[in-house]
């Protein structure tokens, strides 16, 4: 029997995209041929003890490919009998392929998603992508758009080995019906009000302040229309600011950061979701897919992406 040990600093209870991704990869394989070594998160303990399959917490918070970090990568691989390694995200971790090929790995994958796409542009950067390229079997990416800017960074060889590999939806948990009324009624919400949901980190690339820049033009057209943030980031202390300078405090609500398991509920509470993601820094910083867009059309939402990135890919196959 073979058994994979997926590394990663992206996993749950953390929430964000990659986390999901890589949750649903495990989730996809059986509980006895998959072992998790993951970074420490608060309430790391609480989420580990839930998974079918092991999860060994690293002591960092953020795993780097020191020879620290490889030494108890190494060891967990080998106590677990691991002969297979997919990193949950290529760069920077995929440059420890070669210490844990030593430890006993036959076979190492490493995905790659957005933050590549700077990696491939920027001197430095681009040699140790190009690197890791090398050192792995098969390096994924997750919309033709990424795929595109990260095999500039690669070589003939490891572009030869990439591989399509781009995030599905949990149809079980994201679905109509999965909570939405409760949360509508936990937010004061008006059943019959028209809702425009967002579930994402404030950050300024996701385009939150987008949405409250032009809630008062759609009030004109939509008296009584809510706009549902739900997430937390360094960008909410001026979505708050901008929403009180508009006097906006009756019909936009933000949440806050919510339970990865209360995120279906969430969505399910909107009519529309709308997340109009922006390229940032001359395009070395992209929406890579956006796996919320495919969440959001599981729950029946329609659904409004920017223009960046993979997300005119993540558009259409939330559509099928």
């Amino acid at each position: 029997m073979t058994r994979t040990l997926v590394v990663t600093n992206d996993f749950p209870p953390r929430i964000g995209g990659i986390q999901s991704f890589v949750r649903d990869l495990c989730a996809q394989v059986p509980p006895d041929e998959v072992v998790v070594h993951a970074s420490t998160s608060d309430s790391a303990a609480e989420y580990d003890a839930q998974q079918p399959f092991p999860v060994v917490r690293d002591p960092a918070r953020v795993l780097l490919p020191t020879p620290a970090a490889g030494e108890r990568i190494a060891t967990t691989l080998r106590a677990y009998g691991c002969d297979r390694v997919l990193f949950g995200a290529s760069a920077p971790l995929g440059l420890l392929a070669p210490r844990l090929r030593r430890a006993g790995a036959r076979q190492v994958v490493a995905l790659t998603h957005g933050h590549e796409v700077w990696w491939a542009a920027l001197p430095g950067f681009r040699g140790l992508l190009r690197r890791i390229g090398d050192e792995v079997d098969e390096l994924t990416y997750v919309s033709d758009y990424c795929r595109e800017r990260i095999a500039r960074a690669l070589s003939p060889g490891a572009v030869a080995r990439m591989r399509r590999l781009s995030p599905t939806v949990d149809r079980e948990r994201f679905r109509p019906g999965a909570g939405g009324a409760e949360v509508r009624a936990a937010w004061g919400i008006d059943p019959a009000a028209p809702v425009v949901v967002c579930v994402s980190r404030l950050v300024r690339r996701k385009g939150q302040d987008t949405l409250v820049r032009i809630w008062p033009e759609l009030l004109e057209r939509f008296p009584g229309a809510v706009l549902l943030l739900v997430g937390d980031g360094p960008d909410r202390r001026r979505i708050e600011r901008m929403v009180a300078r508009r006097g906006l405090q009756g019909s936009v609500v933000l949440t806050g950061e919510v339970p990865d398991d209360e995120l279906p509920a969430h969505l399910d509470a909107g009519d529309v979701f709308a997340m109009p993601s922006r390229s940032r820094w001359f395009g070395l910083e992209v929406e890579a897919f956006g796996i919320v867009y495919l969440e959001a059309a599981a729950c029946g939402l329609r659904v409004v992406g920017g223009r960046s990135g993979g997300v005119a890919e993540a558009l259409a196959a939330g559509g099928k």
